[in-house]
Parts: structure tokens; sequence; C-alpha cells
């Protein structure tokens, strides 16, 4: 009865019943009380209250129920095909953007750590190979990796593991590599260090539409690519140019994320859009990819980003910029089990 029942609940991204979805894990019944084990499809579920309402109401509709007890958990799926490469990682997502200057390493760590604070294991693959920035925004630059048997240890940052290519050069000596050689170090990355078990695994691109990229796709299935841009039209043109190219490289566009949408004056409330405002949702809606959501100016991202104290950043900001920042990581995480779901389900289901 309590399971009939739950088939009438639906993914609201999915559109399929909990129980086809294998989301219901348990259930328990005590007198009028009912026990519910839902297992979501990520910990950064963006869909949870609403799943928590309609679970709530379909099984309060049998007969003689008066308590409704919901357990959670959650096992994040994964969106790849086998692959000998990262064989432990769940899923790939590249962060890139069409030009540089428009936040895309901080668009990566934002992710990265609201992946691992909402209790993912996560790995941040700093692949800029010719402007580094990843180590000093996560607190580790200076590190020197070591080595165990063939494979090279990533730096923990907060229970995140980072590899850069800023642990091996001076910080101040510039790169002026030629093409292979960046396809050569994106290789031993992903070859030859030992990531281990993750959920998820953000990897911070270059900017524009280079080597790296089609490394990348050529060398391991990728679950996705984020694009990242601000709102002016300039910044626009390059990031339909940067979708275009996943298209082009059969790498799927997870969604586009505006940065530095506005700005909100801390002593007045009021509200600047310097660079304009709303671009990157329509050029989302133009293309047919999702928009993940706007994250605001403010100078503490910059602080905390150059001071290498990314868990700060949910902490130490206003509550908007904090509540904009999350919607953006579990935006990005619906989407990626949406991709996930789908893939298990059916290749030819599609969402509505």
């Amino acid at each position: 009865m309590v399971l009939e029942q739950l088939r009438t609940v639906k993914d609201p991204e999915l559109h399929k019943d909990l129980v086809t979805l294998n989301m219901i894990k348990d259930v328990s019944v005590k007198g009028s009380r009912v026990g519910v084990h839902v297992e979501l499809t990520t910990p950064a579920c963006p869909l949870k209250d609403q799943i928590s309402r309609d679970v709530n109401a379909a099984v309060r509709r049998i007969s003689g129920v008066e308590t409704v007890d919901i357990e959670w958990s959650a096992q994040v799926r994964s969106s790849r095909a086998p692959s000998k490469t990262l064989p432990g990682v769940k899923n790939v997502v590249a962060v890139g953007a069409g030009k540089g200057g428009v936040g895309k390493s901080t668009a990566a760590v934002l992710l990265a750590f609201g992946l691992k604070r909402s209790g993912a294991s996560v790995g941040l693959m700093d692949s800029d190979v010719y402007g580094p920035s990843i180590p000093t925004m996560t607190g580790v630059e200076g590190h020197r990796p070591e080595v165990n048997g063939q494979l090279i240890v990533p730096a923990d940052a907060d229970g995140v593991k980072i590899m850069s290519i800023g642990f091996m050069v001076e910080r101040d000596k510039p790169l002026i590599w030629r093409g292979p050689m960046a396809h050569g170090v994106v290789r031993q990355f992903l070859e030859q260090v030992d990531w281990g078990e993750l959920d998820y695994l953000i990897v911070d691109l270059p900017p524009g539409t280079g080597d790296v990229p089609l490394t990348l796709a050529q060398q391991i299935p990728m679950t996705g690519a984020v694009v990242v841009c601000t709102p002016q039209d300039v910044a626009l043109i390059d990031a339909r140019r940067a979708v275009k190219m996943y298209e082009q490289l059969n790498v799927p566009c997870i969604g586009i994320i505006e940065n530095m949408s506005y700005y909100l004056c801390p002593k007045c409330g009021h509200r600047d859009e310097l660079f304009d405002h709303g671009g990157a949702a329509a050029a989302a809606k133009e293309l047919g990819v999702p928009f993940l959501g706007e994250i605001p100016l403010n100078v503490k991202i910059r602080l905390h980003g150059d001071d290498g104290r990314p868990n700060k950043l949910f902490t130490d900001t206003p509550d908007y910029v904090q509540q904009a920042i999350m919607h953006v990581v579990e935006a990005t995480a619906g989407q990626i089990s949406v991709r996930s779901s789908l893939q298990v389900l059916s290749p030819t289901l599609t969402v509505e």
C-alpha cells in the first residue's frame, strides 16, 4: 500500500516516480506511523524540500496514517561510461569560459567546496596550465606533491583533493608552452594522480576554446561542462562560442553561470548592475541549456579567494551571497543527477 502511494510521487526534474528511480530504500509501518527511507542522488539536492512535501502528502492519503517519518541519505550516481582513466570518479565536470577575466576559477572553487560542504567527495583539478590560480585560492600554494608508487598524491584543502601545475613551477615563472606540452600535463593529471574514489572531479579549464578542452574530451568520458560568463554582450558572445565548442566535442553543457551579476551597496542596499544583467539567462534560453544561477559582486568573495580560505565564502559573506552561491551549487548538482539518472534509466529518456 505504501509503495503504491510512493509510485505517485515523481522526481520534479525527471518526471519519473521515486520507486522506479530506486530512491525508496526502505518502508516501515508501526501502527499509525510510517517510516520512509529516501536516497537522494546528490547530497546537494535542490529539490529535497519538495520531495519531502510530496512524500508526506502521498503517504498521508492512506487511511489510518497519522505520522510520516522520512529518513534521508544520498548516493551520488555516476554519469560516466566505464573507463580505465579515473575509474573511481563518478562525475567529471569541466568549468570553462569563452574568455578570461569572468571568474571561471572562482566558480570552480565555489562548486568544488560547495559540493564538499554538502557531504560529497570532491577533487579539483587545475588544468589552467598558463595561469594556475587554484593553489592560491584554496590555501595550498607552495605545496610540493609526494609520489606514492607511480601516482602523484594530490594536496588536501579542507578535504578537497587539489592538483595543479602551480605545485611544480615557481610562482612568477611564466609557462611558455606549445599545445602538445599542455596536452601532456593534462594527460598526466588524469592518468598519474591518485584521485581515488570521488563523487565529483571539478576541472578548471583555461579560458577560450583551445587544446585543453579538446584533450579532456578525447581522454575521458565527461559528465559535461559548466560555462561561466559575465552579463555584458562581449562576454556573452564568447560564452556562446564555448557552448558550441562543447557541443562539437560531444560534451553536454550542464549549464551557464552568470558571474559578477550585480552589486549591492553594503551601506544603503542600492543595487547596481555594473555589467548589465540577465544576459546569461537569455543566452541559456536561446541555446537550450540550463541557467544555473547568478553570483553577485562582493568584496568578500575576492578577499577569501586571495587569502586562500574558500570555506569562508559559505560562512563569512552576506546572506544573499551565500544563498546565491548555494543555489548555483545545488542547481549544478541537480543537473548532474539528471544526467546520471537518465543514463541509468534509458539512453533514450529525455527531460521534459
